[in-house]
């Protein structure tokens, strides 16, 4: 038995930062659990590696849905991080804050003191946002880099075309003005992955006050009464308990934080008792919730140069290798989702509904031996895609079994409503506005099957149904709020019912925010440091 002041279950986007900010003072012993590595591939590190490790089951959990009716019956591929830095060190790197609006709707839906105003001010506090000329606003840890000195040129077709079909143009998704076509920002520095374990995790383990354990399986929280007292677990065949002395942090993200509660008896009753775990709480929202973003591309040859030109060849891949060796520029310091914006389907709208993406890329996935290898399409080629910004649909994450290895049962429930219907037929409809616009026609070659150009509606939802797959933001499932009657945890992140445990990472999402999730993670979890810290 090891004591600790705070135990944190996760070193993922949210876990790091945890880690650091509670440690700062030198005043609180802080242990951070992972079930992961410490994620030293140079994959990592290099911002387009996200193809390298995006089927890699060293760092990657690679999680299956269960098949959906909805979705032509497939079963969904989620990849999560298995690694130090969780997903935040093997995504595409899209720093969106999300739109005020969002948060805005946390607090309406009883996440007191979630809303913009609040959540603004901790943006500006963890961020330096450093300007493609390299100058730097904010002194915070994390940094947000502008790259639009670096992004092909053929991204300037897409903000013609957005121009002709008078779209709005914006410089920063994150800015006042947040609506539009735009270079997304990516968290990079030095042209290495910034993500939450370089900016928090790595200075934060160079006090004396920080553990990490890393090849962790936390098997469930041990209580005394209704007081989360320790963590049990099993790391290289050795079993340990672990005391907290103060609080047990849950930030092992959307899929793993809702098992662990259910492993821990925290849960809906009938389901723990059907797998022979005595109920602590029957908690019926544990797992509930779930939403996630799903997004669609549309592929097409082009009839200019694009990245394929420069990655897919031998030689090509050599000088962009040069580049970043000698400049830390060039395609591989980049994300593969060089632009997009947050955009009105049609306006009439009061807010914008649809994500797009504009990617000067193709590619092809194809099986080899155990992993799957992602190479660049041998001529040149883009990708105009979109998600939904705000799905209506929700879905359940389960345990499917006592034993902590057992799988999830991952059930999104997508496209279970009217609305979410006949948002994915307005973004197609989008899409398709766009890329017959003068500025994309002349860059079209050809359509790569099936040829947006040519659908109805029907076509579109139909399509939408056999292709579509998750955009990577699964959140919600230990919803935040104010009545234990509806959530699972309070605007101050204790789960209702229990002392001495908190969750803070996606989960705790009362809706999922409009753009990609790992910026508002890192952000929650900076304003769970605080109400920690301050409630000690």
């Amino acid at each position: 038995m090891t004591d600790y002041d705070y135990i944190i279950i996760g070193a993922g986007s949210a876990g790091c930062v945890l880690a650091e900010r509670l440690s700062t003072s030198g005043r609180h012993k802080v242990l951070v659990l992972e079930a992961g590595g410490r994620g030293r591939s140079p994959w990592i590190s290099l911002p387009l590696g996200y193809g390298k490790t995006f089927f890699d089951p060293a760092v990657n959990w690679k999680y299956q849905t269960e098949p959906e009716e909805a979705l032509a019956g497939r079963s969904g591929y989620w990849p999560r991080g298995k690694v130090v830095g969780g997903s935040g060190a093997i995504n595409a790197l899209v720093y969106a804050r999300g739109l005020p609006h969002d948060f805005d709707d946390w607090e309406t839906s009883g996440a007191t003191g979630w809303g913009w105003d609040a959540v603004r001010l901790t943006y500006e506090a963890m961020e330096t946002r450093v300007t493609a000329r390299g100058d730097r606003q904010g002194n915070g840890p994390l940094h947000v880099q502008d790259v639009s000195d670096q992004i092909h040129p053929v991204n300037r077709h897409f903000f013609a075309a957005a121009g002709e079909l008078g779209l709005p143009l914006t410089k920063d998704i994150n800015g006042s003005a947040n609506e539009g076509a735009a270079v997304y920002r990516i968290n990079t520095s030095g042209g290495r992955r910034m993500h939450s374990a370089r900016a928090y995790l790595a200075p934060a383990l160079k006090r004396r006050n920080v553990t990490l354990m890393t090849g962790v399986l936390v098997e469930r929280i041990v209580f005394e009464g209704r007081r989360a007292a320790a963590v049990q677990l099993s790391q290289r065949g050795r079993a340990l308990t672990l005391r907290a002395g103060r609080e047990i942090i849950l930030s092992a993200g959307a899929v793993t934080s809702p098992r662990l509660l259910q492993l821990s008896g925290i849960g809906p009753a009938e389901l723990l008792q059907s797998h022979g775990i005595t109920p602590l709480l029957d908690a019926p929202h544990v797992g509930g919730n779930l939403q996630d973003h799903l997004g669609i591309n549309y592929y097409f040859r082009a009839t200019e140069p694009t990245l394929n030109n420069a990655l897919r060849p031998l030689l090509g891949k050599v000088r962009a290798a040069l580049q970043y060796g000698l400049t830390r520029r060039g395609p591989l310091a980049l994300s593969v989702n060089q632009c997009g914006g947050y955009f009105r389907s049609a306006p009439k709208l009061r807010r914008p509904d649809q994500q797009l993406y504009f990617n000067p890329v193709t590619y092809t996935t194809t099986p080899n031996g155990k992993r799957t290898v992602v190479q660049p399409d041998p001529f040149p080629g883009f990708i105009i895609g979109f998600q939904p910004s705000r799905p209506t649909s929700r879905g359940r994450i389960d345990i499917s079994a006592a034993d902590p290895v057992a799988p999830p049962r991952i059930r999104p429930n997508s496209l279970a409503t009217e609305e979410d219907t006949a948002q994915v037929i307005a973004g197609g409809r989008l899409c398709q506005r766009l890329i017959s616009t003068k500025a994309l026609e002349g860059l079209v070659e050809s359509a790569m099957d099936p040829d947006l150009r040519r659908m109805d509606d029907d076509q579109i939802l139909a399509d939408f149904r056999e292709r579509c797959g998750t955009v990577f933001h699964p959140s919600g499932t230990c919803r935040m709020g104010s009545d234990p009657a509806v959530s699972v945890v309070s605007p101050r992140l204790k789960v209702h019912g229990i002392e001495g445990i908190r969750v803070a990472d996606a989960s705790v999402f009362p809706n999922i925010t409009s753009g990609n999730t790992n910026a508002p993670t890192m952000m929650l979890a900076h304003r769970a440091a605080d109400l920690i810290l301050e409630d000690a």
